[in-house]
Formats: structure tokens, C-alpha cells, sequence
């Protein structure tokens, strides 16, 4: 049965397990990656700026060597740098004027050096693009004979660039190949995980109706499946108590209904065997009627209980109080108790709780009427009522021979009794404490039983009614 609306169908296990490693390995690859990436651009950065500071300072001594000489800054700065391809350098004196610039005009304007660094390093490196070419520099500051001077120097980045290129490439190919192995061996690797999983549904599937005494073995499945082993080990265990009641219910509703019937029919056949007296027939009819009203009572007894299981009876909840239920129903026994020479006494307190006023009635009048009825003449029954935390007590008990302890918990079975002969003695239909303990149970609360030194005691449990 679908409950509320249909729902889309949900991901399978592999999916949402594939669905969760793709998502980790595509971040974990991103970030390697990228942090990969950052730490070779950085190392060339670094590389670049130590280079730069290289050429600065060889400049900067061209420069002294020039000023402290009195020679042309054009005829030492041209030789400053030896050994190094692709650097570029300029000097501007402290007036801006330029006093020299490399071959190539490679550098930017002025200002797009900011202001002079005292110390090159990676993160203060400028980059800018000329003709397509990339470059990377710095500018420094020095003084030399009381005048300043502002050398920049750069480096052409092309090669950098070229092998990043390929190195970027590569390394994104080298990632995404990873990427794809890492989830085909994952999704391997679930798929066989899953295996425990098809076995215990192919050991559920053989389950059939008639093998409800089959138990799976917890010990053969890893322990994450061994909570779902144990939850059908137990969802088939109610399903078996509950094909054995079922059973037994049919049988006992045969047997319930086949002994009045079978009176009904001996009890006609004999009386037509011959011609009666106006009389004789009146007895029989009065025979006959105290059986279809037993098998009335019986059949409606089993409809209530049906339909109130079914949640087709909504309890009408009222404010009661159960002392004050318990002595009006003590006026309508007075007159049985009174014939059996038996005394009815309530005691306890005024507890009141929410219930159905006419399903309370009929529980509490089951257990008098059960009461009253194995009560031997000069017996006692009492009924107290009292409280308990949140919770209100009904007890009634009376006197009489005790029950078997292996009774107790089958008594509130349907048309269970402690002695099957005595059934036709009076004994009711058999479905009386069945009434009960679901007129109990539909007001939240508990019956229990317990019978000892020749006393019987019926206890209920129902919430109180705080207001």
C-alpha cells in the first residue's frame, strides 16, 4: 500500500554511492591540481625574481662603477649583465630622465611599475605584454654619490609560458585519466560490496508462505547487514505468531459456532420426531432462542473487535471520573451480587481520565461480570482506583481459586479459557477480556493480570487527565 503521495523513484545504491566518489574525486583532482599548478607557477616566480636581483644589483655596480669614474653610464651599463638570454634593463636618475635602456623596448610606462621595491621577490614582480610577448620585472631604488636612481629590470617569460602551456595540458590529461580509472575501480569495487547485499534478497526471495519456521544466519553476512538479518528474523517471527493466531482464530470459530448450531439442530430434529405438547414446544423455542442470542452476541462481540482493531471505532473522549463510572456500574451488579451472596466494595481516588464513556463501561462491566462470575458465594471483589505519577490505576480483584501462571498470558486471547469444558456452563462467548484489553490499548493504555493465594487481580493503566 502507498502511503501519501507516489514519490519519484529514488537513486539506486550504486548511484548514489558512484554519484558521492565522483563528486570527492572530481574536487580532490581540482584542488591537486590547481595546487599543483600555483607551485610550479611559483617556483618560476621565485626562479624570476632571483634571477631579477641579479641583474639589478650587476646594474647597480655598471651604474656605481660609471658614476664614481666619471664615465658615460653608455659605455659600462651595455656590458653590466653577461651570461643571461632574454633580460632587459633601464635606468632612469632621480630627475626621471632615462640615462639607459636595453636594445629592445620591452618595458611599459613608468607608472606601471608603482612605486620601487626594496627587495625583489615573487609576490612583488610586475607583468606586462609587449608584441605578443610576455614579460616579468621589478623596479629598485639606489643611491649612488648622492644621487638616486631607479633601475628596472625584466625577463622575457615566453619559455615559461611555452612550458606551463604544456605542462597545464598535461597535467589535466594526466588528472581526468586518474579521475576515470579511480571511479571504474570504485564502481568495481561497490558492485562487489553490493554482493552480501543480492545474496540476502536472493535468501528472502526463497521465503515462502509455507516456511515461516526459516531463519537467516547473521553470522554469514558482514555486520552492517546483520541489523536488516535480524529485523526480518523478527518481522518473520510476527508474521509466523501471526498465521498461528489466525489459524487457531479460525479454529476456534469453528468449533465456537458448530457446538450451538449442532444444538440447534439436535434439539429440532427431536422435536419433530413426534407430536409435542404446546408446552414442550415453548421450552424448545425458549432453548432455541437462548442459542441464536448467544450466537447474536457472539457474532457481534467479533464484528466490534473487527472493526475496532481496524480503527473503524474512534473512541468519543470525554472528561470522566473513573470512581464515579466504577459505582454507577457497582448499581447495575448490585442485584447479581446481592443473589451470589457476594459484596462489591470501591475504594481510592477520585482519578479522572479521557476515555469513551460507553467502551470504559463495557470494559470495567467484563472484568465485574468475569469477577462475579468465578467469585465463590460470600466472596469479596474490590475495585480501587488511584494514582499514580501520570498515571491512573483501575485494580479489581476477588476471591476465588487461583490460575495456573501458564494461563495468565492467554487470557485476553479470543475465546481462550482456562477450562474448555466449562463453556457451555455460562462461561459468555470467550471474546470478553479480548474487549477489553482493546477498549484498554485504543485509550493508551495496559491491562495486566496476575492471580495468587486465591486472589485474581485485573490491573489497568490509562494516562490521567491533568486538566
Amino acid at each position: 500500500m502507498t502511503i501519501g503521495f507516489k514519490l519519484a523513484r529514488p537513486f539506486s545504491l550504486n548511484n548514489r554511492v558512484m554519484l558521492f566518489v565522483a563528486l570527492a574525486i572530481s574536487l580532490n583532482l581540482i584542488t591537486i591540481g590547481h595546487l599543483v599548478q600555483e607551485s610550479v607557477e611559483q617556483h618560476f616566480a621565485e626562479q624570476d625574481a632571483d634571477e631579477l636581483v641579479v641583474i639589478s644589483r650587476a646594474v647597480e655596480k655598471a651604474l656605481e662603477k660609471a658614476v664614481l669614474s666619471g664615465r658615460y653610464a653608455v659605455d659600462t651599463l651595455p656590458h653590466a649583465v653577461s651570461g643571461h638570454h632574454g633580460v632587459y634593463y633601464q635606468v632612469w636618475d632621480e630627475s626621471y630622465a632615462l640615462v639607459y635602456r636595453s636594445d629592445e623596448a620591452v618595458f611599459p610606462s613608468r607608472a606601471a611599475f608603482n612605486n620601487p621595491v626594496k627587495v625583489i621577490k615573487a609576490n612583488n614582480l610586475v607583468s606586462w605584454n609587449i608584441d605578443e610577448k610576455i614579460y616579468r620585472g621589478a623596479m629598485t631604488e639606489v643611491n649612488i654619490d648622492g644621487q638616486d636612481y631607479l633601475i628596472a629590470a625584466a625577463i622575457n617569460m615566453d619559455f615559461h609560458m611555452y612550458f606551463l602551456e604544456h605542462f597545464s595540458r598535461n597535467l589535466w590529461l594526466i588528472m581526468s585519466m586518474a579521475g576515470v580509472i579511480t571511479l571504474l575501480a570504485a564502481w568495481y569495487g561497490v558492485h562487489q560490496g553490493h554482493a552480501p547485499l543480492r545474496s540476502l534478497s536472493e535468501s528472502i526471495r526463497s521465503v515462502q508462505a509455507n516456511q515461516l519456521d526459516i531463519r537467516l544466519n547473521e553470522s554469514t553476512v558482514p555486520k552492517e547487514l546483520q541489523p536488516l538479518v535480524e529485523s526480518f528474523n523478527q518481522m518473520i517471527s510476527h508474521l509466523e505468531d501471526s498465521f498461528t493466531r489466525l489459524s487457531h482464530f479460525s479454529a476456534d470459530i469453528a468449533h465456537e459456532l458448530r457446538t450451538p448450531l449442532t444444538n440447534l439442530t439436535t434439539q429440532t430434529q427431536v422435536a419433530l420426531g413426534k407430536a409435542r405438547t404446546l408446552e414442550e414446544y415453548r421450552e424448545l423455542l425458549y432453548s432455541n432462542l437462548e442459542e441464536h442470542e448467544r450466537l447474536t452476541k457472539m457474532v457481534n462481540d467479533m464484528l466490534w473487535l473487527a472493526q475496532s482493531e481496524n480503527g473503524l471505532l474512534k473512541p468519543n473522549l470525554e472528561k470522566l471520573d473513573l470512581r464515579q463510572e466504577v459505582e454507577v456500574i457497582f448499581e447495575f451488579f448490585e442485584a447479581l451480587s446481592e443473589e451470589k451472596n457476594i459484596k462489591l466494595a470501591a475504594r481510592g481516588d477520585h482519578v479522572h481520565v479521557k476515555a469513551d464513556r460507553s467502551m470504559l463501561r463495557r470494559a470495567i462491566s467484563n472484568l465485574l461480570s468475569n469477577a462475579l462470575r468465578y467469585t465463590p458465594e460470600n466472596g469479596t471483589i474490590n475495585v480501587i482506583v488511584e494514582r499514580l505519577g501520570q498515571k491512573a490505576h483501575l485494580i479489581i480483584e476477588n476471591s476465588g481459586q487461583s490460575i495456573a501462571a501458564e494461563h495468565l498470558p492467554k487470557l485476553f486471547d479470543r475465546f481462550y479459557r482456562v477450562d474448555p469444558s466449562r463453556q457451555h456452563q455460562g462461561e459468555g462467548s470467550g471474546l470478553g477480556l479480548a474487549i477489553v484489553k482493546t477498549i484498554i490499548e485504543s485509550h493508551g493504555g495496559v491491562i495486566n493480570v496476575s492471580s495468587e493465594n486465591e486472589t485474581t487481580r485485573f490491573m489497568i493503566s490509562m494516562p490521567k487527565d491533568e486538566l
